[in-house]
């Protein structure tokens, strides 16, 4: 199958499947070329091609799959090439994975072999700064 969508409450043997937050997973194979954006709140497994940017859930790039465009999930885990920025809250990179562009997230783990060009940012970096104190340059001169 190329592309299509599982309901996760039963699975192809008729027996249930595992639960998933948002319920569905839709699959995206590697005969598959997409021009133009994905996004919607399920789930999406990615073995194909895509020239756009990618919104959803879950993603999780095969290690045939492309993306030329950004992404934006709660979870990634990235296995094939991406050309664009990548923002997740749980953001895994394979070893397989070979990404050209910026990473921002909340938690991380790249696998060795991994290659990622561009910077890295934690999303929350900005909002913690429980650890700093201001001083101001005036009084550390006086």
């Amino acid at each position: 199958m190329a592309w299509g969508s599982k309901d996760s409450s039963s699975g192809t043997s008729g027996t249930p499947a595992a639960k998933r937050d948002s319920g569905t997973l839709s699959y995206i194979g590697g005969e598959i070329t997409i021009t133009g954006n994905i996004g919607g709140s399920g789930d999406i497994h990615l073995d194909g091609n895509v020239d756009g940017d990618v919104s959803c859930n879950i993603l999780i790039l095969g290690a045939g799959g492309r993306v030329c465009g950004n992404i934006k999930a709660e979870k990634a885990t990235l296995g094939g090439s991406v050309d664009g920025t990548v923002s997740a809250a749980a953001l895994t990179v394979e070893k397989s994975a070979r990404i050209a562009g910026d990473l921002s997230y909340d938690m991380i783990s790249i696998e060795n072999g991994a290659q990622v060009d561009g910077r890295m940012m934690r999303r929350n970096a900005a909002k913690d700064t429980s650890g700093l104190t201001l001083v101001s340059t005036a009084t550390a001169a006086e």
